[in-house]
């Protein structure tokens, strides 16, 4: 893609514009992994975070950056979702398959996300994220308990990511 004319850019992200139509780009990445987990005894992993644009706790699936440090240049979707899912979870998957790919959030930014399920999961770490700026909790839930789990914690003012909503979908009618 024909490199655009930047704004302003930061250390990670560059608003840019063209055509007249202001969008970001990342710095340093080379697409989005989100991790639809789900352990033998058929509970889905999720991770609940304070995140700062929102100013709340929200729930998620382990998700990130694929090659966004200097060491993951060249990174596979597949490698970046199962460092994922360890460092956020501390479980490895032993299978991957990609559900689905498609844009983030098309009219503000030019991210693909692919999400991948992952099964055969096997505990190998703590979890919780990498460095200060991840405290994530990890929430096993039943899947049959997942939407009045999701729907309590909303109650709460817990924010859940519309991603979850379509993981879900993803488990119950795409499995194979």
């Amino acid at each position: 893609m024909k490199k655009q004319p930047v704004i302003r850019s930061g250390k990670y992200l560059r608003l840019v514009i063209r055509d007249g139509w202001e969008y970001v780009e990342r710095v340093n990445s080379s697409g989005v992994v989100i991790v639809v987990a789900k352990t033998d005894d058929d509970k889905v992993l999720f991770v609940e975070q304070f995140r700062r644009p929102v100013g709340k706790n929200t729930i998620g699936f382990p998700a990130g950056l694929v090659g966004d440090d200097r060491g993951r240049k060249g990174e596979s979707m597949q490698a970046a979702a199962q460092r994922e899912l360890i460092e956020e979870t501390g479980f490895r998957a032993r299978k991957f398959k990609q559900f689905f790919k498609g844009p983030v959030s098309a009219g503000m930014c030019r991210d693909m996300v692919t999400i991948f399920h992952a099964t055969g999961l096997k505990r190998v770490g703590q979890g919780g994220g990498v460095g200060d700026m991840e405290k994530i909790t990890v929430h096993e839930v039943p899947l049959k308990a997942a939407d009045a789990w999701l729907r309590a914690r909303a109650r709460r003012g817990v924010l859940v990511g519309p991603n979850v909503f379509a993981g879900l979908y993803f488990l119950k009618f795409w499995v194979d």
